[in-house]
């Protein structure tokens, strides 16, 4: 074998300058630098295993940056961002002042589109073309790469039905390998499978139909086969779609064994690929632990709860209601929208249904929200994952906006737990029957305590609670960073001076312990893991202007920008609410 090709590459104009026969070389070496790194670093790993030949064939084939391309999610571009310049910073993926893990415009010329949510990558690629053509630049291509799972979602078909009745120069390749995180799913997922196994009759293609010039299915790992395609369709005008077959963690056994593991695996052998053991005895539990584990007890005894999920059964743990009654629990595809929608259907007809989406993936449908289910005031129990920070995922993951965008809805019931044992006790609450639908917001990661299964106990809604008493200073605090201001009151001198106060929920407010803190306090401090702007401590603010109140109030919580990636800790730094910064704001605040 020649001597490393990868390292000699810098961007896709070196990669050009290879012969075709020492693409399967660059393919190997580009899958092994991948493994080595995320090895280490972690990061998403199967998906970019599954499309390195295509990654390769599609920067030697195109003139990129010129011709744009957009990797729909993102999970699967490490193999672009190491080819187009940042090979000697692949290290940073993720890390605080690194590179993002997902494909990022600020970032290179070469992420002509900023991605990390599915199904954007055909409307913005179109978008693209049609801007082209209106500039007389017809040569120019335009090629969205999207997975199986995410061309099931609406906003590809969207998109796919607007191209279709255009002449713009759009490529469509559809990375098929039959899963997202978790497996896909739906009736399309149906049709591909047919496609591939040769059982759909070539006039039924529905591709086709929509006036595409589809071809494939065709190997995606053939890189011989990908760049004799991709030169053929350079010169096809008009909409173009490829369909191509890979397997997502290509070329490192276990995670093509074990692609939902493997995902995103954390930290593992280079080597042998296997996962290093992390011990997990004597740890509290994960939050989406708890919502899973809590809801198959609750459903086994009450057989109207249902639960829903788009595309997250693995990291939402609703896979452990799937598992014990398949028939009540639903993953339905990368369709936030859907999802919702059917909550309410199934509501109207007496079911109890809990819609679990991260709380980022809810602002896809917040329309629906608002129109298919407050409008109506069905009881929907929305539970929302990785609400507040989430870390290295970044900007386009934080579950941040999430209270300021529920709060101003009618009808809303919006609760954040302080810890396990307020998660359990609020979905305990929720399922024996609310007049309003509720938003529960829970973190991602793990909680606080060990043993958390205790005899349910029912919430009384809009109450808050007293966490300790004291004499100059009301802290209020919402959800479980409520934890951080406990651990920085145990530091502070004067202890003694200092109120916390756990209001869990946001809306309805406990206005009559308000009053009480208000009559009480002259300095209040409201602290939150959400955006200042709109969020608890706005609304604060607002009940002490309408009643008159002249305390002085301070906010705290996620400023008004958007927060690139980075630990949960090294995040919560970054805004002053980590415990450490608490600590000396706190003691400083009585100076």
């Amino acid at each position: 074998m020649n001597s490393n090709l990868l390292e000699h590459i810098n961007n896709p104009t070196d990669l050009r300058q290879l012969e075709e026969a020492q693409l399967p070389q660059l393919a190997q070496e580009l899958r092994d630098f991948i493994i080595g790194v995320v090895a280490v670093k972690e990061g998403h790993l199967g998906a970019s295993l599954g499309v390195v030949e295509l990654t390769i064939a599609m920067h030697y084939v195109f003139e990129t940056p010129n011709d744009v391309l957009i990797w729909d999610v993102g999970h699967q571009a490490y193999g672009h961002k190491i080819l187009t310049g940042r090979r000697e910073i692949f290290h940073t993926n993720r890390q605080l002042n690194g590179i993002s893990g997902f494909p990022k415009r600020s970032e290179s010329i070469y992420d002509a589109f900023g991605v990390g949510h599915s199904s954007t990558s055909i409307s913005a690629a179109l978008g693209m073309a049609i801007a082209s053509n209106l500039k007389g630049d017809s040569e120019k291509h335009h090629i969205a790469v999207i997975g199986d799972a995410s061309i099931a979602s609406g906003m590809a078909f969207e998109g796919l039905n607007h191209a279709g009745v255009t002449d713009a120069n759009l490529l469509v390749i559809l990375n098929d390998n039959a899963i997202g995180i978790d497996p896909s799913v739906g009736a399309l997922k149906k049709y591909l499978t047919a496609v591939k196994e040769g059982k759909n009759p070539k006039k039924n293609n529905m591709i086709k139909s929509l006036n595409f010039d589809y071809s494939g299915p065709i190997d995606g790992h053939d890189i011989f086969a990908v760049i004799k395609e991709l030169k053929r369709l350079k010169k096809v005008k008009g909409p173009k779609f490829l369909h191509i077959i890979t397997t997502k963690g290509k070329g490192l056994q276990q995670a093509e064994e074990d692609q939902v593991k493997y995902h995103a695996p954390g930290k593992f052998d280079a080597s042998t690929g296997e996962i290093l053991a992390k011990s997990e005895e004597n740890l509290p539990p994960k939050y989406q632990d708890v919502f899973g584990l809590t809801l198959l007890d609750l459903a086994k005894a009450n057989e109207k709860i249902i639960g829903i999920t788009p595309a997250m059964p693995s990291g939402s743990s609703l896979k452990f209601m799937m598992e014990a009654f398949p028939e009540r629990a639903f993953d339905v595809g990368i369709a936030e929208q859907h999802a919702v929608t059917l909550s309410a259907g199934m509501v109207t007809q007496g079911m109890v249904v809990f819609c679990n989406i991260y709380s980022t993936f809810l602002q896809r449908a917040y329309d629906q929200v608002i129109h298919d289910v407050a409008l109506q005031n069905l009881p929907v129990i929305f539970c929302l994952d990785r609400a507040g920070l989430v870390g290295e995922d970044g900007a386009t993951h934080h579950g941040v906006f999430d209270l300021a965008y529920l709060r101003c809805i009618p009808n809303m019931i919006i609760y954040s737990p302080l810890n396990e044992i307020d998660l359990r006790n609020i979905l305990y609450t929720a399922q024996l029957g609310l007049n309003h639908p509720i938003a529960i917001r829970y973190p991602r990661g793990r909680g606080q305590i060990v043993h958390w299964e205790r005899p349910y106990e029912k919430i009384e809604i809009g109450t808050a609670n007293c966490l300790r008493n004291g004499v100059n200073i009301a802290i209020l605090s919402n959800g479980t960073i409520g934890n951080n201001v406990t651990l920085a009151l145990a530091e502070v001198d004067h202890p003694e001076n200092y109120a916390h106060y756990d209001f869990a929920f946001v809306k309805p407010l406990d206005e009559n312990l308000l009053h009480f803190i208000f009559s009480t306090f002259e300095d209040i401090i409201t602290i939150e893991d959400g955006v200042i702007k709109g969020g608890f401590g706005t609304t604060i603010v607002e009940f002490a202007a309408n009643n008159g109140y002249k305390s002085a109030i301070k906010t705290l919580g996620i400023p008004d920008e958007f927060l690139e990636q980075g630990t949960i800790n090294e995040l919560q730094q970054y805004c002053n609410i980590d415990v450490k910064s608490l600590t000396s704001y706190l003691m400083r605040f009585l100076i």
